[in-house]
This record gives C-alpha cells, structure tokens and sequence, in this order.
C-alpha cells in the first residue's frame, strides 16, 4: 500500500508505561523503525516529547486505553511542535491472539497511521472538555439524588407510612415538610398532615389515613441521616449548575435557541453544548452526527437477510437525555415529534419510537448549531393523505370488534354572516341609514329619546 506519512509515531499506552516506536521511510527497504519505552509521570512524559521532537515526527496515534490516554494528550498537545495527535478506537487496531506485545502492538499501529488507514476519534478542545466534565458530574449527583430519594420510599414503607400512595413527589414541598417532623420526632398524624401545601389531589383525610406508621428510634435516626445527604446533594447540584451557567457565559444565544426545540430545556441544551460542541465542521451532515452519538439503527446483513439493528454505544450521556426528552415529547398535547413517536410506536413499539424521536431532536439541534437559526413548529394538521389514511384504519379496526361502520365526510360549517351585510332595502318612512342597511325597523328612536331632557319634545329639543 502507498506511504501516506513519511515519519510518524504510534503510542501503546498502559498505566505506568508507554511503548512508542517510530516509523520513517518512503518505501519498504527505507524504512526504519525505533520504539522506546517511558513511564508515564509528567517529567518522563515531557522527555518522551522531547524525545519525538528530536526525531521530527509531526504524527502521533495513541490507542484509546481508559483514562490513561489522557495524561500523554495533555502534555503533547502544549508542546511547540504541535504534534498531530490521532486517538484512535481499540477494536480497529485489535491484534491477532498469540501475536500481542507492547511493541509490537506499537508497531502495528504505526504502520496502520503511516498507510492512512486509521480513522480518529472525536477529542474536543480544552473547554468543551471542562464543559462535559461539569455536566457528566451534575448527571452523576443527581443519580446519587435519585438514589437517595428511592432509599427514603423504602424507609417509609418499612414502618407502614404510606406516603408514596398519596403524593407524587415525597421530597417537595409538602413531603420534605412531613419527613422533617417525622426525623425531630413528631408522630401525630393530625400535626403531620397540617404541612399540606398547594394543590394535592389527595384529601386531608387520605393523607391522615396514609401517615399513621409503627414508628421507631432507628426509623427516625436513619430517616434523618438520609435527609441530610439529600441536602447536602442539592446544594452540590445547585453549586454545579451555577458552574456550568459561569463557565458557558457568552452562549446564552444558542442556549436560547436550543431551547426551541419542543422539550427541550435547559438542562439538556448545556448536555448538547457539552457533548457536541459549537462546531458543526467535524460533522459532514446530521446523519454522520446522530451515528457518532450512537441514536441510528446498526448496519448487520448478510446474504441479504437484515438481522439485529440493535444501535451502537455511542455518547451515552447525549443519547440518554435525548432519550428522556423523546419520551416527554409522547406527552405534549401537540407537535411534530408527538405525531412522530406515536406513528413509529404504532408499527414498532414504542421504545423504538423514542430511539426515532431522541435521532430526530438531536437532527433539529444539528441544524439550529450549524445554521445559526432557532427551531420554528410548522404546521401539524393531517394532509388529506393522512386522513383518509387513518379513517380507513380506525374503521377496519371497528369492523375486527363487531362494528358496522360508514365513514362520511362532515358537513363544513356555514359561512359566517358579514358584518355589514345587504338588506332588502330602506324601510318606508326611516330616515336611519344603518338600520335601512339591515333592512329592520330603526333601533336608535328610544336611545334618542332618552338623551333628550325630560319636558322636552324633539322638535323642541332641535331648536
């Protein structure tokens, strides 16, 4: 195969070693190779640029390796050489059993770059990197949140408060109000159920019934140590929030045109900011970026049978939160997405109708980055495609249960009258211009006569 880069290097990165070797050479009598080996603490990190440096290698591919890779970027991407740096995917550079050393995985990797047949991952710059820090880490603590929350339903449970039964939300306003009292000790349900705030669908009798438990010494102590870590976890959620809203200071634009998208707050903009970043380029088209983020059916077919589409990893932050908007998209009253999840989910179920809806919403936000341009709701009414479409679908499924059914259009509503429409013409003897319009008898007489002072004829009046 033809010699894309003259000199290059390859990384095998491990924990507390790295293997490089560098290839040179146009052709394969010319080509040399070198390999070394360095730790991997910052000082032996800086001499093993330095040592790169030295041999003017201007290509460098690492392979993809946990968390480790991350150090050796960080130092060969300060360098002044400017090294082009390649991460690439540990499953295209995979080596043959029994044939697997550190160098000569080295090796084989270089060779790969030098032939221009390796294909590099996406790593954003600097600050989108900080970017997906914070948002990954404000997932994680509202995970533990989520957690803790479930451990204080289960608490409750365990001494027979049914609380969960009776509100939706045991940790808002009025359940925190409630558990509380029930961790400094109060019992009495007739106190408990007086924290009732806002509109309940539950009654107050309901929420006495509910709160009367076989309370406990350790109920209280554990029910006030998990309060506590709920706390302490809001405060570090809010805290990380303010960071994030700080550190994206001057995209408020996009954000707000982020937030266009049906479903889509403010929370899952800062998630798409992060995980995709500002710049479209590195993304030919949408399809290349709903693939990266693994929200695309797979390509797995033979003899051509088409067997599981089953989508690919991918970002799973991005995809999970688009995930969830597309299920919330199922309860809008309105909407393209909503006419979308619920024409996938009536052929393919709906789990794949949320996959359909999550690739859709990251599509829009493609366009809405790329384009500078805010998402705008077209019109959603049926086509008369559509329509009859589903009227025959609603009436054969009639028939199946036993129905006789006879689909007719609906008579369209009359025009409504003009304002000032044509009467037959003016009355005998009224002068009135605008009730001769109408065609009826004047209606302005009795008004007149009583804005006249009482004694007082018309004529009289007049004069």
């Amino acid at each position: 195969m033809s010699i894309v880069h003259r000199c290059c290097a390859a990384l095998d990165v491990h924990k507390e070693s790295v293997t490089v070797c560098v290839r040179t050479g146009i052709s394969r009598r010319e080509q040399t190779l070198e390999t070394a080996k360095f730790g991997t603490f910052t000082e032996d990190l800086e001499q093993l640029a330095e040592w790169l440096q030295q041999r003017k290698v201007r290509h460098v591919a690492m392979e993809s390796t946990g968390v480790y890779w991350k150090p050796v970027w960080n130092v060969l991407e300060l360098t002044r050489r400017h090294f082009r740096l390649l991460l690439v995917n540990p499953a295209q550079v995979k080596a043959l059993p029994g044939k697997k050393t550190d160098r000569r995985d080295a090796q084989r990797i270089c060779g790969y770059l030098q032939q221009g047949l390796l294909r590099g991952s996406l790593v954003p710059g600097r600050q989108q990197r900080e970017w997906r820090e914070l948002t990954r880490r404000r997932a994680h603590l509202q995970g533990d949140r989520n957690r803790v929350i479930n451990r204080i339903r289960r608490l409750l449970e365990t001494v027979n408060v049914k609380l969960g039964s009776v509100i939706s939300n045991v940790v808002g306003k009025t359940g925190l109000a409630i558990l509380r009292d029930l961790a400094a000790g109060h019992t009495d349900p007739e106190r408990l159920a007086s924290n009732m705030f806002g509109r309940l669908k539950c009654t107050r009798a309901q929420m006495i019934a509910s709160l009367r438990g076989r309370f406990t010494d350790h109920f209280r102590w554990e029910l006030k140590h998990l309060l506590e870590q709920l706390d302490f976890l809001d405060r570090q959620v809010a805290e990380y929030e303010a960071r994030i809203s700080q550190s994206m200071a001057g995209q408020e634009d996009l954000l707000a045109r982020l937030c266009t998208i049906p479903t889509v707050d403010l929370i899952t903009a800062w998630t798409l900011l992060a995980e995709i970043g500002t710049d479209m380029s590195r993304f030919p088209t949408a399809a290349h970026l709903c693939s990266w983020a693994g929200l695309c059916p797979g390509n797995n077919e033979s003899a051509g049978k088409r067997f599981s589409g089953k989508t690919r990893k991918g970002d799973r932050y991005l995809r999970r939160t688009l995930v969830q908007n597309a299920w919330a998209a199922s309860h809008m009253k309105k909407g393209r997405l909503k006419q979308l999840f619920f024409g996938v989910a009536r052929r393919r179920g709906m789990p794949k109708a949320a996959m359909a809806v999550a690739h859709r919403i990251l599509q829009i936000a493609y366009f809405v980055i790329r384009d500078g341009t805010m998402y705008r709701e077209v019109g959603v009414e049926m086509d008369e495609g559509k329509r009859q479409r589903t009227a025959k679908r609603l009436a054969r499924r009639l028939e199946e249960i036993g129905y006789e059914v006879t689909v007719k259009p609906r008579a369209q509503p009359p025009a409504p009258h003009p304002r000032t429409p044509a009467g037959p013409g003016p009355l005998p003897g009224q002068s009135c211009s605008l009730c001769n319009r109408w065609g009826i008898a004047c209606i302005h007489v009795r008004d007149a006569k009583r804005r006249h002072p009482r004694g007082l004829s018309n004529s009289e009046h007049s004069g």
